[in-house]
């Protein structure tokens, strides 16, 4: 096995079990290894720290399978921590209760697998009814994908697995995109999941991530709490996550806005899916975002509830500076639209924004706006995606309930 080894005090952030090995830290590679094969991390002193897999074309050279060296990776490894991670959610009932948490029993659509945070780099795995759908984004995650796939079947009993590795970040790693069945057959109708009592078609071929944003789940929930009676406005609603919740919730009315007209038509759908929802109350608009909250401004609408949960507009930090004008933009434009003591959700999912700057960010919309806002919630990823304490990085979804004045 070839041996990465580290340039003296670089070892650091291993010892803290950090996962990620940057290539400014590696000195040299010792013996022979291709993308994805799995080496020793060794520190410059030649102590063994880890078993990862190698990246040669990642900025991250990378990435830990395990801190115990004496660990082989092979079939029986991916078997083992696929069968640890699917536990720990089916563990997860049982812990929310004690915890007055959200429980999970009974969701049809759920993350079984959160990369690094299940010791699992640069997989996600989310399982919608009898169907897993599996992304892979790194060369190790690529090496290991038929391991990857059995173990899924073994530990879940699901019927299929379907590929959806298209993200952009394989081509960081020097990797194509790939997408298809890669276990059983498609489903011969569409996949519908039910969550909290409202049922959700999922497009896991061409959806946004794995088909749905599971992330969400229990933010939804919250959202339908406090939606009763009120004038609710979703911007960035995609396929209506939030706006069937407020529905469900006994909103007065809700306003959804996407820039995308086949998102929206599947919003549509979904909406159709439960009859027991208040149609005649829901209104799907094809706009940009930012444009259509200036006009309705403009025409003088306000809101009790605005929702604001836009895509990804940092992926690293070095985009950070440009996406905290976009988020000052639309968080300064919900101020404005929502009636007094109106109530924002509003979110980032950009990796490069942390949980700090996003919310100096929000605090200097409300400034602007003229109005005073309060926190009443920190809000963050359903309990399926877990942070590991050693990967902050791994806490990329974050926002804040707000009271405003």
């Amino acid at each position: 096995m070839a041996e990465l080894i580290l340039h003296p005090g670089k070892e650091r952030s291993l010892l803290r079990r950090h996962p990620w090995v940057f290539d400014t830290a590696v000195a040299r590679l010792a013996g022979h290894a291709r993308s994805g094969d799995t080496v020793t991390v060794q520190a410059a002193d030649g102590r063994p720290l880890a078993k990862a897999a190698y990246s040669p074309h990642s900025k991250i050279r990378a990435r830990v399978w395990s801190f115990d060296v004496t660990t082989t990776i092979d079939h029986a490894f991916f078997k083992r921590r696929v069968a640890e991670a699917v536990a720990r959610r089916a563990a997860l009932p049982e812990l929310t209760r004690r915890a007055t948490l959200p429980a999970l029993d009974g969701q049809e659509g759920l993350r079984l697998i959160h990369a690094e945070s299940d010791g699992l780099p640069g997989i996600i795995a989310d399982r919608y009814g009898d169907t897993v759908v599996v992304q892979l984004t790194s060369a190790g995650a690529e090496k290991w994908r038929t391991a990857i796939a059995d173990s899924l079947v073994k530990a879940t009993g699901c019927a299929r697995v379907y590929e959806r590795s298209d993200s952009d970040v394989r081509g960081l790693e020097g990797l194509e995109p790939t997408t298809g069945w890669i276990h059983g057959e498609a489903p011969a109708g569409a996949i519908v999941i039910e969550e909290h009592g409202v049922k959700m078609a999922v497009d896991i071929v061409v959806g946004h991530k794995t088909g749905f944003y599971l992330d969400q789940r229990d933010n939804r929930r919250l959202l339908a709490g406090l939606s009763a009676g009120r004038r609710v406005l979703n911007c960035f609603c995609y396929t209506g996550g939030f706006s069937l919740q407020a529905l469900a919730g006994g909103a007065a009315s809700v306003l959804s806005i996407d820039s995308s007209q086949p998102a929206l038509t599947q919003a549509a759908e979904n909406l159709a899916l439960n009859p027991q929802l208040a149609a005649a109350r829901a209104e799907w608009r094809c706009a940009n975002v930012f444009d259509e909250l200036r006009r309705l401004k403009t025409v003088g609408e306000t809101f009790d509830l605005i929702v604001l949960d836009p895509p990804k507009f940092a992926p690293s930090a070095s985009h950070a500076e440009r996406a905290s004008r976009a988020y000052k933009d639309i968080n300064l434009m919900g101020c404005k639209l929502l009636a007094p003591e109106g109530v924002l959700m509003t979110y980032s999912c950009s990796g490069g924004v942390g949980a700090d700057l996003f919310q100096k960010i929000v605090a200097a919309a409300v400034l602007d706006s003229h109005r005073t806002a309060r926190i009443v919630k920190r809000l963050q990823g359903s309990a399926d995606h877990p942070v590991d304490l050693a990967f902050p990085e791994g806490e990329y979804l974050k926002g804040l309930l707000l009271q405003v004045e």
